[in-house]
């Protein structure tokens, strides 16, 4: 029988020629990423001290300030300036601050390749599975011993095989192939799992959209999210000088899987997921026309440069609903300035939109832009759990960019095709 993508991105790590589902073995980290909320500060600077330890690899570290960046406060200052000094101490290349969350700029800056193994301080790592790498999230002890070693043991997980077949109908976004197949999994249905996510729908969705699918893998639990290696893939990397062919770490057509989904993009209206779990899902004309206050789009998510033309292209001539707070954050710098150059921001803003800094900021809660008790925002972001970006006695819902698009100018949770 064949190999899934895990298997053999795991069997080149572990170098051994084969290895299979449920396995437990070593592996080699291609890179290791931190952030500021859960970085240097939380046990790992600690550890690395008491064990007399130097990081193993300084080019393989990307340290990256994106949660508390701009701080809010002085803790979140203090957070921060740890951070920059611990990389600066550790003589870390790659640090970055204000260039925005470190899912997208891992990617952008070219630190993630196919058939790697990456792991992150952050659960949303399996975001790099877009690019056919190997990406999970670690704990903070976890972590210190790949900073001091450069490998890590695994567990070899067991694949799910979700399949998507047919084109997907107009303002019809990845989010909602998304929350569609994990209303489907359920929000622990794929635990230690990885999910591959297949078929023609797939193979046509652009680089921006495949990142949204790899990144939400981890709310059904899983332990990545891959996405074959393909033409999309190799141009993509192409902007990185890569030439190599990684066609080797695509699964095999006799690959084991655990279970598959199959499911029809043909048919497929824009979905939302309703407080407070992300398999809460429905089709939007069940929920609309529930009143909201607040609208969102941004994170490592949806605030990628596709998500933000396709909601500047819905409210192009519009203006928000009174009331209405419509908030963008930019994934990145880079795509803060490529929107920005392209008249894209300006769209947004002439609708009534407020721009912000790229940043992970409003996506937890934690600064420009959380919701009060008694109010209800509707946002791309991953996450909608009690209290995630503000008070517990708030609610959020799980939409694409148009969808949030839609019910700015509404007012109202709507389906964005009607407007």
């Amino acid at each position: 029988m064949g190999f899934t993508m895990s298997e053999k991105i795991m069997a080149a790590a572990s170098g051994r020629e084969t290895v299979r589902a449920d396995d437990i073995l070593w592996v080699d980290i291609d890179k290791a990423m931190m952030d500021d909320v859960l970085g240097p500060r939380l046990e790992i600077a600690d550890i690395l001290k008491e064990m007399k330890a130097e990081v193993w690899d300084i080019d393989r570290v990307i340290i990256i300030s994106d949660h508390y960046t701009p701080p809010a406060n002085v803790t979140q200052a203090d957070i921060v300036k740890f951070t920059r000094d611990w990389a600066e101490e550790n003589q870390i290349p790659n640090y970055y601050e204000f260039d925005g969350p470190c899912h997208q700029v891992m990617v952008e800056k070219g630190h993630v390749l196919p058939g790697g193994i990456v792991v992150g301080t952050d659960s949303h790592t399996c975001t790099y599975g877009a690019l056919a790498s190997f990406g999970t999230g670690v704990g903070s002890t976890e972590m210190a011993g790949v900073l001091a070693t450069g490998q890590t043991w695994m567990k070899v997980p067991k694949s799910i095989k979700v399949v998507w077949s047919g084109k997907l109908n107009e303002r019809v976004m990845a989010k909602d192939i998304s929350l569609k197949t994990i209303g489907k999994i359920g929000h622990s249905g794929a635990t230690y799992q990885a999910i591959e996510y297949c078929g023609e729908t797939i193979r046509n969705l652009p680089m921006d959209e495949r990142f949204c699918l790899s990144n939400m893998a981890v709310e059904a639990g899983a332990k990545a999210g891959l996405i074959g290696y393909d033409q999309i893939t190799a141009e993509y990397l192409r902007k990185f000088g890569v030439t190599q062919d990684f066609n080797h770490v695509n699964a095999d057509k006799d690959a084991i899987y655990s279970k598959v989904y199959e499911f029809s993009a043909n048919t497929l209206v824009p979905q939302i997921a309703c407080p407070h779990e992300v398999d809460n899902v429905f089709d939007v004309t069940d929920v609309e026309p529930l009143k909201i206050h607040q609208a969102y789009i941004g994170s490592c998510t949806g605030g990628r440069y596709l998500d933000l033309k396709s909601a500047a292209d819905l409210l192009k001539g519009h203006k928000i609903a009174k009331g209405i707070r419509l908030l963008i954050s930019p994934a990145s710098k880079e795509i803060y300035n490529q929107c920005l150059q392209e008249g894209i921001l300006q769209t947004l803003a002439e609708a009534g939109a407020t721009i912000l800094a790229s940043s992970c900021g409003a996506c937890l809660g934690i600064h420009s832009g959380a919701i009060a008790g008694g109010e209800r925002c509707i946002s791309t972001t991953n996450r909608n759990f009690l209290g995630r970006m503000g008070s517990k006695q708030s609610e959020v819902y799980l939409a694409s960019p148009v969808a949030v698009a839609a019910a700015a100018i509404t007012g109202r949770i709507t389906d964005p095709r009607t407007i």
